[in-house]
């Protein structure tokens, strides 16, 4: 039976960040993840996990500027200095509470800067990230993420995340899957998983068209946990998506794997 983590970033807005941690535990969910826990405090957070029960699944190392619209630092031939200190700052945070995978975004292209130079940043800072988060027991994993959703994302298919993965040449580095983003940018999604399923660290689900509950749309999720449980994926699936109403009133879908 797969294991679902609420992504507290996108599930349970109609809460503080703070109070979305018992909203998810008292609707059965085990494990958390969200894109950023940066403007709580390491301690803060911590205490809500304990209190609720909680495994903290995944957070992302720091983005950049949200609200201005950056998507990542990875890729950017300036920004490799906050790149690394990003790095620290996410350790300090995976250290507290207790978390073993980090995912790593590689940002928006700048539209002035070749696409030899981006992959090389991009490829030495992940090298980087790599290293740093394996001295401290934490996995690194990178996401393939669509255009529709953040347009001029850098890596948006699992070709690239491939040559990227063989360049970095590092043992902790793995691809974080998200089957919405990869049905939009490729298709064909199943078989792509089973092909590189030694190379994948974390999964992500939501359905098409819209980012909605699992069952809103085109993708046959009950086939896709079954096959996650035939071919022995035993970690979390994060459910990143965008509730079509109240998130607890639209939590039907999960009964059957609870």
């Amino acid at each position: 039976m797969p294991k679902f983590a609420a992504n507290l970033s996108m599930l349970y807005t109609e809460h503080p960040f703070i109070q979305r941690f018992a909203a998810a535990a008292a609707d059965g969910f085990k494990a958390v993840e969200y894109v950023s826990p940066y403007e709580e405090t390491p301690e803060a957070v911590a205490a809500e996990l304990k209190k609720n029960g909680l495994t903290q699944a995944l957070f992302n190392l720091p983005a950049g500027d949200w609200a201005a619209g950056e998507r990542g630092l990875a890729c950017l031939p300036n920004r490799v200095a906050e790149f690394e200190v990003s790095v620290d700052t996410a350790l300090a945070y995976a250290g507290v509470l207790d978390c073993q995978k980090v995912n790593c975004l590689a940002g928006v292209a700048p539209k002035d800067v070749a696409p030899d130079i981006l992959e090389e940043t991009l490829v030495k800072n992940l090298r980087y990230a790599a290293t740093r988060l394996a001295d401290a027991g934490v996995t690194l994993v990178f996401e393939p993420i669509n255009t529709r959703d953040i347009p001029g994302y850098y890596v948006t298919n699992t070709d690239h995340a491939e040559r990227i993965i063989g360049r970095v040449n590092h043992p902790n580095l793995l691809i974080q899957y998200d089957f919405y983003h990869m049905q939009i940018m490729q298709g064909d999604i199943v078989r792509t998983f089973e092909r590189l399923q030694s190379s994948i660290g974390h999964v992500q689900v939501a359905d098409n068209p819209g980012r909605h509950e699992p069952g809103t749309g085109e993708i046959n999720h009950d086939f896709i946990f079954k096959r996650l449980d035939a071919l022995g994926y035993d970690g979390w699936v994060g459910c990143e998506y965008r509730p079509a109403g109240d998130t607890s009133q639209g939590l039907g879908w999960l009964k059957a794997y609870q």
